[in-house]
């Protein structure tokens, strides 16, 4: 007979059989062997590293939570980087369009261009009020903040009431109280 066959019947499956027997009578008796067995084996130095404990487990379920919510903070993080580049850049054309606008009544000096000075300056408002009635309220709000109160209420001034409420709603009180008031005297 083949040694190796010799000393699996004879050694290795009568201590399985044993354990097994073991691990069922003590389950019988009401002792909790898996408890016990995790209790004993994390005292072994290698088997240890095989065992993980409650504290163990609920360390490494604490890690993947605070993992998960940085990378949901990064993500939230770039998406508002976007938002800010994007709101740069429309700040950047708005800028343009205004340098653009002040270029334009400051070349016209005389009497003549400066009567057709108003329709153009009122034509340029009127596409520029148009971009933003079909902007996004929150970014035409922030972008009318900044402007000059003076191109701030042309603006105002084109837009629809329900445009002009929608983008005043979006701005800080002050500012809106501020611009309401330069549009009632305006109009007077």
């Amino acid at each position: 007979m083949n040694p190796i066959l010799g000393f699996l019947f004879a050694v290795v499956i009568p201590i399985i059989v044993a354990v097994t027997l073991a691990i069922i009578i003590f389950a019988a008796a009401g002792v909790n062997v898996m408890d016990w067995a995790k209790e004993k084996g994390s005292a072994i130095p290698v088997i240890s590293s095989f065992i993980t404990t409650p504290e163990e487990e609920n360390i490494q379920r604490e890690s993947e939570q605070v993992q998960a919510e940085i990378e949901r903070k990064d993500t939230e993080i770039e998406e508002l980087n976007q938002t800010v580049n994007d709101l740069e850049s429309t700040i950047e054309q708005m800028e343009q369009e205004i340098v653009k606008l002040e270029n334009n009544t400051n070349v016209d000096s005389n009497e003549e261009n400066e009567q057709e000075a108003p329709e153009g300056e009122r034509d340029t408002v009127k596409t520029v009020s148009n971009s933003f009635t079909d902007m996004d309220k929150e970014q035409a709000a922030l972008i009318v903040a900044d402007l000059e109160e003076e191109t701030a209420i042309s603006i105002l001034q084109e837009v629809s009431d329900e445009v002009r409420g929608e983008i005043l709603e979006e701005m800080e009180p002050e500012t809106a109280a501020s611009l309401t008031q330069l549009l009632i005297d305006s109009d007077n």
